[in-house]
Parts: C-alpha cells; structure tokens; sequence
C-alpha cells in the first residue's frame, strides 16, 4: 500500500505528543549520563515542529519532513537538534515531490536519514546512542519487506528490534556524546537518545496500522530505567 503525506503528518503529531509525556523521563534518563535535558529540549523542537508543519500538511511527503528537519535543527540544543534534524532532512530529501510513498521507498527514506545520522554522529554500533536502535529496526523493516509483508508488519518488526536495541544499550559504555566523559560510569543506564528513537518508530507503526490504533497514551509508554544484572 502507499502511505500517504497524512499519515505521515499523524506520525509525526502522535510523535510530539509522546516526546511531551515522556520529556521528564527522557529527562531523567539524559540526567544519568549526560546533560539532563534531552527530553525538555525534544519537547522544544517538536512543539516548534507543529508550529513549521501546519502550513504544509497538505504538501508532498519531502517537504513535509525537511521541514521538521529543520525545525529540529533550529530549535533543540545539545546533539539531539542536529540528529534528528539530520535524520528527518535526509529522510524528506529522499522523499521530494512524493504525495504517496510506496513501502519500499518509505524504509528506504529512513535509512537515508540513519545515514545522515550516521555520517553527523560519527557513531557505530554499541556505541550507545540512537544508532543502536535505528540500525537493528531498519535491518528488519527491509528484510521483512523483501519478504512480501506489509509496511504495517514490517514496522512491528522493526519496532521490537528497536525496543530490543533500546535495551541493548544498558550494558554498554558510552563512547560518543557527553555520555562518553562518564567511562565506565555510563554503563547501567538506558540512553536517552536510543529511548527517543524507539519511540519514534513505534509511533510510525502506530500511524500506519490498520485498522488504526488510536494515539498511544503516556502510560503505555512510560518505563523505568533498567539496571544490569550481576
């Protein structure tokens, strides 16, 4: 099936509203290990994101996120301003002049934007950042689509790889970003970057499922940060 500018408007609406009942968590976590504002600063820039998107929600699928890119990039501090500005400007430039994305062209658009984050960050992977879990979800949205599943599966798959690779991030030092200072200390706790990310692609999930899901509720998405086991 095609996904449609709207939908992607929904996606990015049902985004902002997580980001803002998760940014004392977000916040939380980013205190552990960083600055202790990621999830006020992503408040921030989606709350300007609505603002940029309201004109052009009626646009092509590229303008649509090049403008939350942008938006992003001009509004949030810290490192989470320049990824996911990056990120949503690659995806949206892989999606210039598109009213309709095809599944295909969709999951590639988001691997434009990993690489955009990517080639920013200077991050691999298990260097505990968003990377850890955009990678591993993006991985199984393409193979789950190259095995005839829809985009709506194809995202559950990613989903859980994300969670998975959101997790996967507590054992591990940190070597990028203000986490990295910390050395060993930074090991124990989720990254806040990764927790935003996987939020981010179980909200496109939920923007696309069929039937419709409904706006996630802040408890359904709320958690607690996990301590390693002895």
């Amino acid at each position: 099936m095609a996904v449609t500018t709207a939908q992607l408007v929904d996606w990015i609406e049902r985004y902002a509203a997580v980001i803002a009942e998760q940014k004392q968590y977000l916040t939380g976590l980013d205190a552990a290990i960083g600055d202790g504002d990621h999830g006020i600063n992503m408040d921030r820039g989606f709350q300007q994101v609505l603002i940029k998107i309201a004109p052009v929600k009626d646009k092509d699928a590229g303008t649509l996120l090049k403008t939350t890119g942008m938006a992003l990039v001009g509004s949030v501090g810290g490192a989470g301003g320049p990824l996911y500005g990056t990120f949503f400007i690659r995806a949206g430039t892989a999606l210039d002049g598109k009213a309709e994305v095809a599944d295909a062209d969709l999951v590639a658009a988001l691997e434009a934007g990993l690489k955009g984050v990517v080639e920013r960050g200077k991050a691999n992977l298990k260097d505990k950042t968003m990377v850890d879990v955009l990678t591993p979800a993006l991985e199984q949205a393409r193979a789950r689509l190259k095995e005839g599943a829809s985009i709506a599966d194809a995202l559950s798959a990613a989903t859980d790889a994300a969670e998975a690779g959101m997790k996967a991030t507590i054992p591990l030092k940190a070597l990028k970003g203000r986490a990295s200072y910390l050395g060993d200390r930074s090991i124990g706790h989720q990254d806040p970057g990764a927790t935003s990310s996987y939020y981010l692609l179980r909200t496109l999930r939920e923007a696309l499922a069929d039937p419709p899901q409904g706006a996630s509720t802040s408890t359904s998405y709320v958690g607690r940060e996990q301590q390693p086991t002895s």
